[in-house]
């Protein structure tokens, strides 16, 4: 499954060979609002939609002044949603919420960069956006990193990045809890297991099941920055395996299911193979925050909102 942006721009790409379209992002918000700045939906002037930056009473509101010639398409134009308690009621905002909207007139002449970033996000590698207020030109920079979306009085700058990638060693019942909420969250979730007849027992969502041993694994599909490991198996001979490559790579979280006792015993064994102590200090053990949980979809929620806390730490 795509993420949200690549399905936003894929569709506007498509859209760009017949006819022009409106790409509407969030560049600010003041209080509550129902979408993180940065999000895109693409429209066309026959009212066809993807993607998100309200619950839908927004994209109405846009389809219909569209429709209606409001916006002249000549340069990206700046619309703020949420001024006064009145609007807000009518659009379903949170109270006190204001939206902050970049509308730009895409045409034939926006399919390269728009194929570029395209390329960039199935490549794993992130990609800014600079579009000039004044004129709408739009040019593209690549960026080692994610950044945070930056608007001025002359520019817009914007980064698109890889959806992260959750890699989960053993497909046994946490894992079909854990993957639930990580494709609902935007994950894209790959569950590997050295064992075929576990695989072969998968009846979690539709993701993409491997086997084959977890170290071979990760290096192939799991290895840069972008990438969550988190080893569920409950076998030290798959999970050591695992932490031992994940640990000496460049995913953004390594994690391993375990009580505090199992930690202890997981940690002794890897000093005893060597791991070097800075490696070790990255893992996250016992995953998850300690919320009491019990169940796999406890663990699973555990585990979602420690990720998610780390997520927004790191964005601050």
């Amino acid at each position: 499954m795509q993420g949200v942006d690549q399905e936003v721009l894929k569709s506007a790409r498509d859209w760009l060979r017949v006819a022009p379209v409106w790409l509407c992002t969030i560049v600010q918000t003041l209080g509550s609002s129902p979408r993180p700045v940065g999000s895109l939906v693409a429209i066309t002037d026959d009212g066809r939609q993807v993607g998100s930056v309200s619950g839908g009473c927004i994209e109405e509101d846009l389809i219909e002044r569209i429709r209606a010639g409001d916006f002249s398409g000549e340069r990206p134009e700046l619309i703020e949603y949420g001024v006064n308690a009145e609007e807000n009621e009518r659009l379903g905002l949170p109270c006190g919420g204001r939206i902050t909207l970049l509308l730009q007139r895409l045409t034939e002449v926006d399919t390269p960069w728009v194929t570029s970033v395209l390329s960039a996000l199935d490549k794993r590698r992130c990609i800014e956006r600079h579009v000039e207020l004044t004129t709408g030109a739009t040019s593209l920079g690549s960026v080692a990193h994610f950044t945070s979306l930056e608007l001025s009085t002359l520019r817009l700058r914007q980064c698109f990045g890889p959806r992260t990638r959750m890699l989960l060693v053993g497909s046994g019942q946490l894992a079909h809890s854990l993957a639930e909420l990580g494709i609902a969250m935007d994950y894209e979730v790959i569950v590997t297991d050295p064992r075929q007849q576990f695989l072969d027992q998968w009846h979690g969502p539709v993701v993409q099941l491997v086997q084959g041993m977890p170290d071979d694994v990760i290096r192939d599909l799991a290895s840069d920055q972008h990438s969550v490991i988190i080893t569920l198996t409950h076998d030290p001979r798959i999970d050591d395996m695992a932490l031992m490559e994940a640990l000496g790579t460049n995913a953004w979280y390594v994690g391993a299911l375990g009580s505090t006792r199992t930690t202890q015993k997981r940690l002794l064994r890897l000093r005893q193979l060597d791991v070097p102590e800075e490696q070790i200090a990255r893992l996250h053990a016992p995953v998850g925050l300690d919320i009491g949980s019990k169940t796999p979809i406890e663990i699973a929620v555990s585990i979602m909102a420690e990720l998610t806390q780390l997520r927004r730490r790191s964005a601050v």
